[in-house]
C-alpha cells in the first residue's frame, strides 16, 4: 500500500470513529483533531518519496473496478498534485483546531457529525487530486460535493439550505457535462486502440491527435466543469452565497481547497488531452480569467460583509491563475510557448498561496464574527486597540492577500505577470490593474475593521463574544478579548508559511516545476506536428 492509499484511507477511518462519538464534543474534537495531525505528518514521507526528476506520476496504484470498461481504481501523484494534497493536510487540523473559536454549531448539532463530515471532505479531497483514472475522477468530482453539501446545509448560516442547493446544483450539472465529454474521450480510444479506456495516460495519447474540431468539443465538457468549480466569472454566482453562509471551518475547506480542483482540472485534463483545442481557445479563457480579476476586485471593494468580501477576493485570484494557466501562445515556436513557463508555475504556486493567505483571512475573520457577533464590517472599528494580536495576524493575512513582497503571494503574482507579459502582454497589463485594487480593498478592510476610535455595534452594542472586556477605558463596552494561546497555535503555522515561502519558495518551485514543464510539453509537441 503506498503512502497516497493511506492518505486516502486515514480520513475515513477517523470519519467512521467520529460516528460514534457524537454526545461528546470535546472527545470528538481532540479525536479529529489527532487524526488531523497524524495525516500531516503522513505527507513529510510522501514529500520525502518525491522525486521531482523522476516519472510524471509516483506513488501509483491501480486496481481493477469495472474491468469490462476498462476502469480502474487508479491514483497517482505529480509535483501538482502532491501541493494540493499537502495544502489540505495542513488546512484540516487548522480549521479543527479553530473550531470553537471561530463556529458556534446550530443547536442540536454535535460537533462529532461536523468534524466526521469534515474528514471524508478531506479523504475524497484527495483521492479527486490523485485520481489517474478519468471516469473515477468523475465519481470523486460528484461524490465529494455530497459531504460539502450537508456541510453548508446543515451546519451554516440563516440561508444556508439555498446556498447549499445552488452550489450542489452548479457543481453536479457541470459534472454531468465532463461525463458526456469523458464517454467522447473513451469513444475515441475504443476506435483507436480496439477497446476503451480511461487511463489518463493513455487517453492523453489518443485524444491529442483528434480532430481540432472534435477537441474543441470535448475539451468544453471538461472546461465547463472546471471553470464552475473554479470558478470563472459568469460562472461564479454560486461562491459567494456558499461561502457566506457556510461556517468558518467549511468556508475554509471550500475556497482554500476545492475550489481548487477546477484550476487543477485546467492542468491535468484540458490541455495535456487537448492540446489543439485549449490553444485554439486560449483567448477566451484569457479574456474570462481577465475579466474575473477585474469583477471580482471591484465587487469586493463594493462588500459590506466580511465573508462575501473574501469570496470576491478569491474569484480574482482564481482569475489571476486562469491567466498564468493559459497564457501560451496559440503559435509559435517551441522557444515562444516555453516562455510562458513562469506563468504556469506561478499559477501552480498561486494555488498553494491562495490557500495559505485565504485560508488564514477566513479563519481570523471567523475570530472577529466569533467575538462580536456580526459579519458586517460597519459594525466593527477600533478594534486593534482591544485586540492588538488579533490585528496583527488580520494584517499579515491582509498583507499576503495583497501580495506584498516578501509575503509567499508575490512570487506566485509576480511570476503569472511575468509569464503572461511575455506571451500576453495586453492581458498582463489589464490583470495589473487588479493588484492596485487589491492594495485599495484589503487595506480598506483593515482600516475600518481594526483602525480608529472603538465603534460600531460588535463593539459596543449587546452581543455574546467570548470572554470579559479587557479595555473598557477604550469604549468596548462588550465582552472582547485578545488572542488566547490556543488561538494563536492554530494561526502560527499558516503565518511562518506565508513568511518562510515568501522569503524562501525554491522548495514549492522546484516540486511543481517538473510537472508544469510536463504540461506545456504537450502543447509543443502538438505545435510540432
Amino acid at each position: 500500500m503506498t503512502w497516497l492509499l493511506v492518505l486516502i484511507l486515514l480520513p475515513l477511518v477517523g470519519a467512521i470513529v467520529l460516528s460514534g462519538l457524537r454526545g461528546d464534543d470535546k472527545l470528538a474534537t481532540r479525536v479529529a483533531l489527532g487524526f488531523g495531525i497524524l495525516e500531516l505528518l503522513l505527507i513529510i514521507p510522501l514529500w520525502a518519496s518525491y522525486r521531482p526528476g523522476g516519472p510524471r506520476l509516483q506513488q501509483t496504484t491501480s486496481m481493477d473496478w469495472i474491468p469490462g470498461f476498462g476502469i480502474h481504481l487508479s491514483f497517482g501523484m505529480d509535483g501538482i498534485a502532491l501541493v494540493m494534497i499537502a495544502v489540505i493536510a495542513l488546512l484540516v487540523p487548522i480549521v479543527i483546531g479553530a473550531l470553537s473559536s471561530t463556529d458556534k454549531l446550530p443547536e442540536g448539532r454535535s460537533a462529532g457529525g461536523f468534524l466526521s463530515l469534515i474528514l471524508v471532505q478531506q479523504a475524497l479531497t484527495i483521492a479527486v487530486f490523485a485520481a489517474t483514472d478519468v471516469f473515477l475522477f468523475y465519481v470523486l468530482f460528484e461524490i465529494m460535493l455530497i459531504p460539502m453539501y450537508f456541510l453548508i446545509g446543515g451546519y451554516g448560516g440563516a440561508n444556508r439550505q439555498y446556498a447549499a442547493v445552488k452550489f450542489f446544483l452548479y457543481s453536479f450539472l457541470g459534472g454531468l457535462i465532463m461525463l458526456a465529454s469523458a464517454i467522447g474521450a473513451y469513444s475515441l480510444a475504443s476506435d483507436k486502440l480496439g477497446q476503451g479506456t480511461f487511463d489518463w495516460a493513455t487517453l492523453v495519447t489518443v485524444v491529442r491527435d483528434a480532430p481540432a474540431s472534435t477537441q474543441i468539443w470535448l475539451f468544453l465538457g471538461f472546461f465547463l466543469a472546471f471553470a464552475i468549480k473554479a470558478p470563472l466569472v459568469p460562472l461564479h454566482t454560486w461562491l459567494p452565497d456558499a461561502a457566506g453562509q457556510a461556517p468558518i471551518g467549511v468556508a475554509v475547506l471550500l475556497v482554500g481547497v476545492l475550489d481548487k480542483v477546477g484550476t487543477f482540472g485546467f492542468l491535468r485534463y484540458c490541455i495535456p488531452m487537448f492540446p489543439e483545442a485549449s490553444k485554439t481557445l486560449a483567448p477566451l479563457v484569457l479574456v474570462l480569467a481577465v475579466l474575473g480579476v477585474l469583477y471580482g476586485s471591484i465587487l469586493a471593494a463594493g462588500q459590506t460583509d466580511m465573508k462575501r468580501f473574501i469570496a470576491y477576493v478569491s474569484i480574482a485570484h482564481f482569475g489571476f491563475i486562469a491567466l498564468g494557466i493559459f497564457s501560451f501562445p496559440t503559435s509559435g515556436s517551441e522557444t515562444e510557448t516555453l516562455s510562458s513557463e513562469p506563468a504556469m508555475v506561478g499559477s501552480v504556486s498561486y494555488m498553494l498561496n491562495h490557500s495559505l493567505a485565504t485560508g488564514m483571512l477566513i479563519v481570523v475573520v471567523g475570530m472577529i464574527v466569533r467575538r462580536g457577533g456580526s459579519t458586517r464590517i460597519s459594525d466593527y472599528g477600533g478594534m486593534a486597540k482591544v485586540t492588538p494580536v488579533l490585528g496583527g495576524m488580520l494584517l499579515i493575512a491582509g498583507l499576503s492577500t495583497l501580495s506584498l513582497p516578501g509575503t509567499n503571494s508575490f512570487i506566485s503574482e509576480f511570476l503569472v505577470l511575468l509569464g503572461s507579459f511575455t506571451t500576453r502582454p495586453v492581458y498582463a497589463i489589464l490583470a495589473t490593474i487588479g493588484m492596485v485594487l487589491a492594495a485599495a480593498y484589503v487595506l480598506w478592510l483593515y482600516q475600518r475593521v481594526m483602525q480608529g476610535p472603538v465603534r460600531g455595534d460588535a463593539m459596543l452594542g449587546a452581543g455574546g463574544g467570548p470572554g470579559t472586556a479587557i479595555a473598557p477605558e477604550l469604549g468596548a463596552k462588550k465582552g472582547i478579548r485578545d488572542l488566547g494561546g490556543k488561538e494563536i497555535a492554530v494561526l502560527a503555522p499558516l503565518v511562518v508559511l506565508i513568511i518562510g515561502l515568501g522569503v524562501y519558495p525554491k522548495p514549492v518551485l522546484d516540486t511543481i516545476t517538473p510537472s508544469v514543464q510536463a504540461t506545456l510539453s504537450s502543447v509543443v509537441q502538438q505545435g510540432g506536428k
